[in-house]
Parts: structure tokens; C-alpha cells; sequence
């Protein structure tokens, strides 16, 4: 079988994705060991027996709807090439406006703080573009913490990774700024997904009955870890920016919108009013 009829069969195979051809001539490129556009210039090549066995086994996966970016194991943020498996969400090229809003508060000397740091792709981008900036990272999922290491450590990034409930592990510590992709998809919409999100750790999804109840938390407790003046970040889901603007109208303001590359609502950003005291260890 050549190269050209293994596309073709795998595109009919897939479908049910969103992008058939696309994700066929990934996964074979996989297979082969060469970049994607190089396999569409030897079409006619005819391919081993064993590569059409482990192409038709990834083509297997892919119809179960498993993400693209799992079989694959990488996915570019920001330019670093990060690790992905089913340990946390699979980074979007769209947060990479809240890694950009973030950068624009960062200077060498300053400290950043990324909440629900997953596979770390926010923490270590920005240690990466802004080394001299101290850069901590925490999760309450011990798993994504573990495959945010290894990211870090594959693109020997120094960032101090914690585990723990948002700031529970973060007592005492003080950040110029603070920047999050929290859970915030409303329950209701659970098992009424694209397939593949399905796959992805509910636990890096959902967030109560309106999607707001990690923002409430964060817009509450984030003030007493932000310096005077500090930024606070926020992804959003594209029809959140009002509500999430009101809770942060208390304590911060110059509050604005931040678009993605598709033009669509992505980042709250807002500058804490004034330093408040640490809440006691355990608040």
C-alpha cells in the first residue's frame, strides 16, 4: 500500500473527526518519523507491512475519538514543544493570549504564579521567555504536577512546582502576577462535549453549575498573594468576561478584555487596588 492509499483509507476511517485528512497524515508522519509535508512528497512510496501495522493501530485510537495530541504525546505552546497525555488538559494555541498578557507585567526581578498549572505549558513558557523572573506553578492534581515536571525539566526550565488546592500551598508568598487557566465549563454541559474533550481530566473541565466557581475563589483570595499593583490573568470561556469582571470589580481594577487569536473573548486581566494582609495558614 503506498503512501497516498493509506491517507486515503485513513481519511475515510476518520470521518467522525473534526479533520480526517489532517489527523491521517499526522498520524502516519508519526509512524514514518518525518515531518508531515515530507510524506506528501513521496506519495507513491509503498510502506512496510510493519508501518502500516502500527498506522492502522494509531488510526484505531483515533477513532475512539482519543485526542490527537495523546497519540501524538506533544503539542506546541508558545513555540516549546510540550508533552501531552491524559495527566492533564492538552494546551491551546488560544491561551497563548493569556501567556502573552501575562509577559507584558513580567520583568527580570519579578515573580509569577500559575494556578492549575496542568502540563505546565503557562509556568514554563514563562520562564523560558522571562528567565530571570522566579516562576512557581501549582495544581491540586498530584498527576499533572508530575507531567508538568517533566516538561520543565525537558526544556530545563526552573520553575518551583507545589501541590495543593489553588493557594493552599502558597502561604506567605507574594506575586507581581498571578495567571490562571482554571476549570470553568458549567456542569451542564457535561456529555454534551466534542468527544475528545470528553477524554480530557474532568477535573480540569468543570467548574459547578455556571462554570464561575473557581473565579469566585480566585477573584476572593487572590488579592492577599498579589503584590500592591500586582495583574491578575484569567482565561475565560468566550461568554464569561462579564460575569468574571464583576468579581473582580472589588478589589481590581483597570479590568479589561484581552481576544484570542480568533477574535474571541479569552483573558480577564486586572491590577489588585492595594496590598491586603496573608490570611493565616489553613484560611
Amino acid at each position: 500500500m503506498t503512501i497516498r492509499e493509506a491517507l486515503n483509507q485513513g481519511e475515510k476511517r476518520l470521518r467522525a473527526v473534526p479533520d480526517p485528512r489532517l489527523d491521517a497524515e499526522y498520524l502516519l508522519a508519526e509512524v514514518l518519523r518525518a515531518p508531515r509535508l515530507s510524506i506528501l512528497l513521496e506519495k507513491m512510496r509503498e510502506l512496510t507491512e510493519e508501518e502500516y501495522a502500527a498506522f492502522d493501530a494509531l488510526l484505531s485510537r483515533r477513532e475512539k475519538r482519543e485526542p490527537l495530541q495523546y497519540i501524538l504525546g506533544s503539542q506546541s505552546f508558545m513555540g516549546f514543544l510540550f508533552q501531552t497525555d491524559a495527566r492533564a488538559l492538552i494546551p491551546r494555541n488560544d491561551t497563548e493570549a493569556l501567556c502573552e498578557e501575562a509577559l507584558r507585567y513580567l520583568a527580570p526581578g519579578k515573580r509569577a504564579l500559575d494556578l492549575c498549572t496542568g502540563s505546565g505549558a503557562l509556568a514554563v513558557s514563562i520562564k523560558k521567555l522571562c528567565p530571570r523572573v522566579e516562576v512557581y506553578a501549582s495544581d491540586v492534581s498530584e498527576a499533572a504536577l508530575s507531567l508538568a515536571s517533566e516538561n520543565a525539566a525537558r526544556l530545563s526550565a526552573d520553575v518551583h512546582f507545589v501541590q495543593g488546592d489553588l493557594f493552599a500551598p502558597l502561604a506567605g508568598e507574594k506575586f507581581h502576577v498571578i495567571v490562571s487557566n482554571p476549570p470553568y465549563i458549567p456542569e451542564f454541559l457535561r456529555g454534551h462535549m466534542q468527544a475528545e474533550v470528553e477524554k480530557e481530566p474532568d477535573i480540569a473541565l468543570f467548574a459547578g453549575a455556571d462554570g464561575l466557581d473557581f473565579y469566585r475563589r480566585i477573584a476572593l483570595e487572590a488579592p492577599r498573594y498579589l503584590e500592591e499593583n500586582g495583574q491578575l490573568c484569567l482565561e475565560i470561556g468566550d461568554d464569561q468576561y462579564d460575569a468574571v469582571a464583576a468579581l473582580l470589580e472589588k478589589d481590581f481594577c483597570d479590568v479589561h478584555l484581552v481576544r484570542d487569536m480568533n477574535g474571541r473573548s479569552r483573558v480577564v486581566s486586572g491590577r489588585n487596588r492595594g496590598a491586603l494582609p496573608h490570611a493565616p495558614a489553613g484560611e
